[in-house]
């Protein structure tokens, strides 16, 4: 079942089309990657889920009801341009807006003790937010977005001014929240983050969706006729009738090699014909990477 869904949503802005009749549906408990280069409308459809700018056209449905205002308080939204107050100190900011989202004082000081003891900030809570690092910022604004326990969370580039160690923490704190039945829309220009944690990804382009599907289908999907090929030592295989290479390396004692099929053989052939080159160590469908089919399917579209 789906937690939220837009249908044909159109925006303009004057003579620029933002999105054009794009509809996504989030499945519940579901992190769903919403990707596209900068500029394709993704900024543009969160902003109209969050209900701060409106559609020229289309519909927006929260647990199957058409999207009212009264539904902001479900909704946490992390915005990738970042919205705290510097001057104000941090523990009143968090508490402010915890109430802002219709926490009592009592239970909202319950669960910020909570988290800022999970994110480690306690010691900051006294201190302004100028005084803290992006990345403290980063966290204080991650509360604030998950602490009502929103039925849908939006994170914008949610891992700007992480370092490696405070993005893994992140992330694992993005997991706990689906595994507590929050659904996720996740927009993010980090590929890696999408093969690590979304279930689903809706890609636009151009403000058109070109692309959708869970994760796991688009990597098959995208990986028909390519295979990778590990020989022990050198391997001499070149292009033939059936197959070209479309990319090798060594790696110590072994020859790491990328073929694609250009005609219907099986694979059963494909070995017959290359264990004459050398030793197969291995022979697998080759999964390309998100950040391999996100670059094919845009320049195709350019």
């Amino acid at each position: 079942m789906a937690l939220f869904e837009a249908k044909n949503v159109t925006k303009q802005f004057g003579s620029q089309l933002a999105l054009d009749k794009v509809s996504i549906s989030v499945p519940e408990q579901c992190i769903y990657g919403l990707l596209g280069p900068n500029g394709a409308g993704k900024t543009t459809l969160i902003r109209i889920i969050n209900q701060i700018t409106g559609p020229d056209s289309g519909e927006l449905f929260l647990n199957g009801k058409k999207l009212v205002p009264e539904d902001v308080l479900k909704i946490g939204y992390l915005p990738e341009e970042r919205g705290l107050y510097k001057k104000m100190k941090v523990g009143e900011q968090a508490l402010y807006f915890a109430q802002l989202k219709g926490l009592s004082k009592t239970e909202a000081m319950k669960r910020l003790k909570y988290w800022f003891k999970k994110l480690d900030i306690v010691d900051w809570w006294g201190k302004k937010v100028e005084e803290l690092s992006k990345g403290m910022q980063q966290k204080v604004q991650f509360i604030t977005t998950v602490l009502h326990e929103p039925r849908l969370i939006i994170f914008d580039e949610p891992f700007t001014g992480f370092d490696p160690v405070n993005t893994n923490t992140i992330k694992k704190e993005i997991l706990f929240l689906r595994e507590r039945g929050a659904t996720i829309i996740f927009s993010t220009h980090n590929m890696e983050s999408v093969e690590e944690l979304c279930d689903n990804i809706t890609l636009i382009d151009r403000a058109k969706t070109i692309l959708e599907g869970s994760v796991d289908e688009i990597r098959s999907k995208w990986a028909a006729n390519e295979y990778d090929l590990v020989f022990e030592g050198d391997a001499n295989i070149e292009d033939n009738g059936h197959y070209q290479i479309l990319n090798r390396h060594k790696d110590n004692n072994k020859s790491i090699i990328r073929l694609k099929t250009t005609t219907d053989i099986s694979t059963n052939d494909i070995l017959k014909n290359v264990i004459k080159s050398g030793k197969v160590l291995s022979f697998n469908p080759a999964l390309p990477s998100m950040n391999e089919i996100f670059i094919r399917v845009v320049e195709a579209q350019n």
